[in-house]
Order: structure tokens, then sequence, then C-alpha cells
């Protein structure tokens, strides 16, 4: 592989790892079982990648690398293994819920960009592989998906991923470009969390 490539497949893989046990400890709010935990660890970490594959009419990744599938399907099942275990705060799946977000963010971009396509659309897979999943989480929580109403979640995504297609477009190497832009949704991400950060929500005057 080469490096571009062994860097995409670590940050897939963490980014999978990490979105499956955010979907497991949302889950866990649910009286699922572990089947119903894992189905729900398995659609937070491959469903925006899923989408995004099937966009830019490629294998889609987890089915050309069952590498993926297994390590959503173990993480799943370790956190689920850790929540039955130790009690573990409500809000808890914000975290790796963040982390993944950037990862995904920062994967989708690289993978469009690599195969040619325009800087929107690009930016746009990056936003498509972060935010999916969480939204496929949230719904089979039966939960409304917090891309939709909560703190900001979408948008330190699609800046991240402009930030990257700009940093790549100005000749910055692989790695610092998506250490810096994967670091920019994390924080980003995280502030909005702390400070309670929205976009304004659409009230129909009557």
């Amino acid at each position: 592989m080469s490096a571009i490539e062994t860097l995409l497949y670590g940050i897939g893989l963490a980014g999978v790892a990490v979105n499956a046990a955010s979907g497991v400890l949302e889950a866990g709010r649910k009286p699922f079982d572990m089947f119903g935990m894992v189905i729900v660890a398995l659609a937070a970490a491959l469903g925006g990648g899923t989408l995004r594959d099937l966009l830019l009419d490629r294998t889609v990744f987890w089915i050309a690398d069952q590498s993926y599938l297994v390590c959503a399907i173990l993480a799943g099942m370790l956190s689920f293994a850790a929540a039955r275990h130790w009690r573990l705060p409500p809000r808890l799946f914000l975290l790796p819920d963040a982390v993944g977000l950037a990862l995904f963010t920062v994967s989708g971009t690289k993978i469009a960009l690599a195969l040619g396509t325009p800087w929107l659309v690009a930016s746009a897979m990056g936003v498509v592989t972060g935010v999916v999943g969480g939204i496929l989480r949230d719904v089979l929580c039966n939960e409304e998906p917090v891309v939709f109403s909560g703190q900001l979640y979408a948008t330190p995504s699609w800046l991240g991923a402009l930030l990257l297609v700009g940093l790549t477009e100005l000749g910055v190497s692989a790695v610092p470009a998506a250490l810096a832009a994967g670091t920019f949704v994390l924080l980003v991400r995280l502030v909005a969390l702390r400070f309670d950060l929205r976009l304004p929500i659409y009230s129909a005057r009557l």
C-alpha cells in the first residue's frame, strides 16, 4: 500500500471502531439485546461509508475488505460487554461520536478526492460519510437525529472537509492535511457541545 492508502485504511478502521462504540453506547439506553446492539453498531459504523460508495459507484468498502465488518462487530460486542459491567454516563456516546465524525469526514473526503471528484462533491462525500451513520443510529434507537436539531454537527464536518480540500489544493502533504482537518472537526464539535452552539431553528410564523 502507498502512504495515502495506509493512512486512509487506518483512519477508516478507527472510524468504524469508534462509531460502532457510539452506537452501542446510545442503544444502551434502550432495552435492546446483544443482537439489537450489534445491528445499531453496524449501522452507525458502516452506514455513511456505504452510502458514499454507492453514490461514487465504487465497491462498498466493507464488502471489498471484510476487516471493516469484523472491526465493527468486535467494537460493538466489546462496547456491549463494557456497558454491562460498568455504569456509563448517558451522554458518553457523544465523545466517540465526535471522534468518529472527524475520522469519517477525513476519510470520505480523501476517498472522493482520490477518485477525481470536484471539490464540492468531495466535501459533500465527507459529510455523508461523517453523518449518515449517526442518523441511522438515532433512527434505530427511536431518537431525533442530533444532526437535525442538536449542537453543530454537520457544519463542523463540512467545514473540515472544505479545509482538507483546500490544504490538498495548496500542496500540503496527506498526513498533516488529514490531521489538521480531523482536529478541526473534532474541536469544533466539542466546543459546540460545551457551549451549546446550534444553527438557527426554523419556526413558521402563524
